[in-house]
């Protein structure tokens, strides 16, 4: 073999020989942990849900990352990183674990319970956040950063809020929804043909004096269409009960029986509810009603034979059906709807918050959220999708300048009343057009709410129209005509009116800084 012969030998050689050392670590490149699956808030719930037994104790909580709709969890060692990923999630290695964050909840309740503080637990920095309303100063202020600060900067974070923590149940003095809010809460009040006419796709009677947001029954029960009965108020509508105006938050029912959600603070304002301020159209009595502590009353329908249905009025004239009910997650995209402010969206920002509104009237358990609210939206819903998620309790704040606002978790209501979401109802929007013409009559006593079908269904003149409200024994005149409301839901749907960012001076808007420390 020549020189050069050898040469070209050799180089073949080491090249194979490099092969053989490189081919391993390119097989090795390709193995890598998959990309983060991205997820629905229902799939990543799951996810999480069976992340979490795994981990038992090292499990330090999750939320939603909604730029890509990864589920994060946070783990405490890389060892239960690497099997979070392998799942699917992306894994983030943190100090405390979630037993040590509840720990660290029970001493604040023991320690600091203070009117106008709150405080949850917030995944995405693995502390406790603690908020301290306007009221706490002086000795309150001092005693919170004394127990704050035996924690560790490491546990928790204090941050101070403008506003004051209250619950959003409002005086009838001050209906936001809008002039004619009985009228609004049944859909068509004396509007005849099915909510249309001059009542508008949004249902809101004459809402050009108020608002959008007390369309609340009109909008949705129009939206719904379908199923021979009048549809009731929907979530979101204003219902009245003594002095307070609150919002109605999910329709459901109890062993077949119709019944919807509010708020507990709701439920001890009065025992029987109405759609009008003047109580001329009953809705139902309290069956059930949890504040302090939780915040939640289960109302039970007057009308047995009433098929209210299960969605949202999302302020336009539209309504957002509600076919079940989902547990909040950090992160996760929500709206609210409510009688005083309409619909706003936001995002959940904490789980398992306290708030301490005074007077004794301590709550736990609940979802804290970025979204807006005030007097008047207390029982309202918050939803993501068609999941029914929360019932509006109160916050600080306002529509204008923001704040926090908390929820109580539907799931929890539903299970401690036993209701069921989605079970009733009326149908798709038919032909026939029956549903929308007037949750008023379902109410109780709107005759001339009867008309045709819904504005949902423009078609207010389809076949049928005359069968839409129960009590109804004229189609209505605009039973041939979907009248001009129809296609425009009115300059009010649009603007909630100078009353709904006045709410009124209610006498229950304010359970006052009170002297109530200890936990009920």
């Amino acid at each position: 073999m020549n020189k050069r012969t050898g040469a070209i030998a050799g180089a073949a050689a080491a090249a194979i020989a490099g092969a053989a050392i490189l081919l391993p670590n390119a097989h090795a490149s390709t193995d890598q942990p998959a990309a983060p699956k991205t997820l629905s808030a229902h799939s990543a719930t799951a996810l999480a849900a069976s992340l979490k037994a795994d981990l038992g104790d090292q499990s330090a909580g999750w939320y939603l990352d909604d730029a890509n709709g990864h589920l994060v969890m946070n783990v405490l060692s890389k060892d239960d990183a690497a099997s979070v990923t392998a799942q699917g999630a992306v894994a983030k290695v943190v100090q405390n674990s979630m037993t040590a964050l509840k720990a660290g909840a029970k001493t604040l309740r023991t320690n600091a319970s203070i009117p106008g503080t709150a405080w949850s637990i917030d995944p995405k920095t693995n502390k406790i956040v603690v908020v301290a309303d306007r009221t706490v100063t002086g000795a309150k202020m001092a005693r919170l950063s004394k127990t704050t600060g035996g924690m560790g900067a490491g546990m928790v974070t204090v941050k101070r809020s403008q506003g004051e923590f209250k619950r959003y149940d409002g005086g009838e003095a001050g209906s936001a929804a809008g002039g004619d809010a009985g009228q609004a809460a049944g859909g068509a009040g004396d509007a005849g043909a099915g909510g249309a006419g001059d009542a508008g796709a949004g249902g809101a009677g004459d809402a050009s004096s108020g608002g959008a947001a007390a369309s609340g029954g009109g909008g949705g029960a129009g939206g719904a269409g379908g199923g021979g009965q009048a549809a009731g108020p929907v979530g979101g509508s204003a219902i009245f009960g003594g002095n307070a105006r609150c919002s109605l938050g999910f329709n459901v029912t109890v062993q077949g029986a119709p019944a919807f959600l509010t708020a507990g603070h709701c439920g001890n304002d009065s025992k029987t509810w109405t759609a009008d301020q003047g109580g001329g159209q009953p809705l139902g009595t309290v069956a059930d009603s949890k504040f302090p502590k939780t915040d939640f009353a289960l109302v039970k329908y007057d009308d047995t034979s009433a098929k209210p249905d299960s969605s949202v009025d999302l302020g336009n004239g539209s309504t957002q059906k509600i076919t079940k009910a989902a547990e909040a997650a950090v992160g996760m995209k929500v709206q609210r709807s409510g009688s005083t402010t309409g619909v706003h969206d936001g995002k959940v920002t904490g789980l398992d918050a306290t708030v301490n509104y005074g007077n004794g009237d301590i709550v736990n358990g609940l979802i804290q959220t970025d979204v807006c609210a005030e007097p008047g939206d207390s029982g309202g819903s918050m939803f993501s999708g068609d999941s029914a998620v929360g019932l509006t309790s109160g916050g600080s704040g306002d529509c204008t300048q923001g704040g926090e606002t908390f929820f109580q978790p539907v799931t929890d209501a539903l299970k401690a009343t036993g209701a069921e979401i989605g079970a009733g109802g009326a149908g798709g929007g038919g032909d026939n057009g029956a549903g929308g013409a007037g949750g008023a009559a379902a109410a109780g006593g709107a005759g001339d709410a009867s008309g045709a079908g819904g504005a949902g269904d423009a078609g207010a003149g389809n076949a049928g129209a005359g069968s839409a409200g129960a009590g109804s024994q004229d189609p209505g005149s605009g039973a041939g005509d979907q009248g001009a409301g129809a296609q425009d839901p009115g300059t009010g749907a649009q603007d909630p009116g100078t009353g709904a960012q006045d709410p009124g001076a209610g006498g229950s808007n304010d359970p006052g800084a009170g002297s109530g420390d200890g936990m009920n």
